[in-house]
Order: structure tokens, then C-alpha cells, then sequence
């Protein structure tokens, strides 16, 4: 990855640029944002120019970094259990697929890195002994001679042990040595560590910028409108939804499904065992796919809401099937919003923390249906 296939960013870019041509490159650097905002990308473009100079295709450096096979850039990122890495699982045994994971999307999300591993269902952490190797690693001589790297992608997974045993090389690390956090909110990091980091912060890509890079990647004008409305400035989530219209289809049956029986609720009780088994259907699925449902859902609320409005040129999805949005806009109004959006991201957190999926789906499905039936003040 180099600076100037990086899309937008150009004032982080021209900052970062600014450290290599002045010779004040930082030990210790925080990129705080999205993934689909570039997260990657960046700490890429960056580790490759500090480490192997101003690009040159002929330049042997270039060609490893890359392939990301330089022996002067390493990484390290969230990895769970699976079949094949039964116990105790750390980034270097999932290094041949991490590679392909970023040469096909180096925007991907965390989830999108689950879904590559197939491990949906768990959530990824750094533990101590990736922090170990980590310091190891920078404290190894240079291969090439100059500066090496280590790339931390989320580094709030890492755990408490982790976070405090690396905490030492951040504060003293080698000559010539850059460590890169990467991380989606500085304020999720220890305090002690962030206060030992130079920070840049990433921005949202513009529509404009979005729709432009997807109508190269082969979509119609009209989808890339629609995707780029959708993206919220992330061109990761605009690459995926591109490619996973069937997934979003499935959130969306799951979603309309919720909204009929939640109609038919009102002095019906028979509806009670049809919102339980949506409730057991939703909870069967993995941790990833259900935070990623919720965040759809959300998205669809404040859909509706914006309808009901008339500000429809705000509207940022657009139903896939038959349901219409117009006709379910009037019953999301501003007496019920806020207490539906609370309800989405209180389950939301609840499953980040391992909360009983059957008893957070349920008590969601439950309350969402009585906050459907609140008249408008």
C-alpha cells in the first residue's frame, strides 16, 4: 500500500508525510478511526515509506512490503480459537490468511476478518503472548538496516496483561523502532497508553469520493449513489455491502419479519410464541452477525424516521423487498426513536459482553413491539 492509493485522507496523509521529510517520525503513533475510513490503509502506506523509503517499484524493500512479507514490518491483530488453532491462538499462526485478508479488502472490518477466519461467532482479542511477541520483535536488529515496524490493528482487543506488558516498549522502545496502534476510538485504549502516543485521527471519505471509487470497482451509477448515501463515509462498509447484498437481504427478511408479527401483537397473544421464536432464530446465529443485524436495524429505524419527516432526500437505505417504507415511517416519530435506538444499542452492548443472546433478543423483541405501538406526543 502506498500514499497515493490511498483514498481521501489527504490531510492525514500530508501530516504523516510531513514526520518521514523532517525526520521526526514518532516511536509511538495512534491512528484513531474506522476501518472503512482507511484505518489500515494508512498505518500501510506509512510503515511501508518509513521502512523502504519514497516508493520505487524496483526497490527490493518495496516489492516484500508489498506482499507484506518484509521482514521490518510486522503485525499483530485480533484472533480467535478455531479448528485448526485449538488453544491459545496468536496473529503469527494466522498470518498466511491475514495476508490474504488484507490483499483482498484492507478495509474490512473486524467482522469481515471474523467471517474470513469463520469464527463469526467469538470475539477476537491480542492476549499476553502476542504482546510478548511484540516486544521481542522490536527489540530484534533491523534486517535492512534502518527502521522496523510493528502494526497493531485494534489494539483495544488487546487485553489488561497485554496492554500493560506492552506498555514499557511504548515508553522506551529501540532506536529506529515505530510502533503503529491502530484503533476505532483512542478512548478505548488505557490512559497510560494514549498518553504515550503521537495521535491522527481519520475522517469520513465524501459521498462524492465513495461513489466515484465504486462505479471503478463495476457498480451501476445508481447503486453506487445508493451504497455511497449509505456508507456514512466508510468506503469499507460501501466495498462490503457491494458484495454482500444477499446478507443484507437476510438482516432485512429478519427485520420485516419483527415489524409484521410486532402489528399483529396488539391484543393477539398467540404472537408472544412467534416473537420467541424470531427471538431463538436471531440468538442461533454468531455474536458478529447479530451485532451486524442490530446496526442494520438501526440504520432502518432512522430510515423510517426520516420518511415519516419528509425528508426523504436523507434516507439512507432503500428496502430491498416489497415492504415499504413509507407505509411503517408514521409510526417512528420523536416520541419513540430515542427509546428504540437506546433499546438496539443497549443489546448491542450486552452482546459485546457476552450477554445471553435468547435472553437479549427476547426482552429487544418484546420492547421494540411495545415502543411500535406508542402513539406520537
Amino acid at each position: 500500500m502506498r500514499f497515493d492509493e490511498l483514498i481521501g485522507q489527504e490531510k492525514q496523509k500530508k501530516e504523516l508525510l510531513e514526520t518521514i521529510k523532517r525526520g521526526r517520525i514518532p516511536h509511538a503513533q495512534l491512528i484513531e478511526g474506522k476501518d472503512g475510513h482507511g484505518l489500515l490503509p494508512v498505518a500501510l502506506a506509512y510503515a511501508n515509506t518509513v521502512v523502504c523509503g519514497q516508493y520505487d517499484s524496483r526497490h527490493a524493500g518495496w516489492i516484500k512490503a508489498e506482499k507484506l512479507v518484509h521482514p521490518d514490518i510486522h503485525f499483530v491483530f485480533p484472533t480467535s480459537t478455531t479448528q485448526e488453532v485449538a488453544s491459545k491462538p496468536t496473529a503469527e499462526e494466522f498470518m498466511a490468511p491475514w495476508r490474504d485478508f488484507v490483499r483482498e479488502n484492507p478495509y474490512g472490518s473486524l467482522y469481515d476478518w471474523a467471517k474470513h477466519l469463520g469464527t463469526e461467532n467469538k470475539q477476537g482479542v491480542i492476549n499476553v503472548t502476542d504482546a510478548l511477541a511484540i516486544i521481542k520483535k522490536v527489540h530484534l536488529k533491523s534486517f535492512e538496516g534502518g527502521w522496523k515496524c510493528v502494526i497493531i490493528w485494534h489494539a483495544e482487543k488487546m487485553n489488561a496483561a497485554a496492554a500493560n506488558k506492552l506498555l514499557k516498549s511504548i515508553e522506551e522502545p529501540p532506536e529506529k523502532t515505530l510502533l503503529l496502534l491502530l484503533c476505532p476510538d483512542e478512548n478505548q485504549l488505557l490512559s497510560t497508553i494514549r498518553s504515550r502516543c503521537q495521535l491522527t485521527s481519520l475522517s469520513p471519505i465524501a459521498k462524492e469520493l465513495i461513489g466515484a471509487t465504486l462505479i471503478d470497482k463495476g457498480a451501476s451509477g445508481v447503486q453506487a449513489q445508493a451504497l455511497a448515501n449509505q456508507a456514512n463515509g466508510s468506503i469499507g462498509l460501501a466495498f462490503t455491502r457491494l458484495k454482500q447484498q444477499d446478507e443484507l437481504a437476510n438482516y432485512e427478511t429478519w427485520f420485516v419479519a419483527w415489524v409484521r408479527m410486532a402489528f399483529k401483537a396488539k391484543g393477539n397473544k398467540s404472537v408472544v410464541l412467534d416473537l420467541t421464536s424470531w427471538s431463538q432464530e436471531l440468538a442461533s446465529k454468531g455474536v458478529e452477525t447479530q451485532k451486524q443485524f442490530l446496526d442494520f436495524a438501526i440504520a432502518f429505524f432512522r430510515a423510517a424516521l426520516m420518511e415519516h419527516y419528509q425528508l426523504g432526500s436523507l434516507v439512507t437505505y432503500v428496502p430491498s423487498s416489497e415492504f415499504q417504507l413509507q407505509k411503517f415511517a408514521p409510526f417512528i416519530h420523536g416520541s419513540n426513536i430515542i427509546s428504540i435506538i437506546d433499546a438496539l444499542e443497549k443489546s448491542h452492548y450486552h452482546l459485546v459482553r457476552n450477554g445471553n443472546a435468547q435472553m437479549v433478543f427476547s426482552a429487544l423483541a418484546f420492547s421494540l413491539t411495545r415502543l411500535l405501538h406508542q402513539k406520537t406526543e
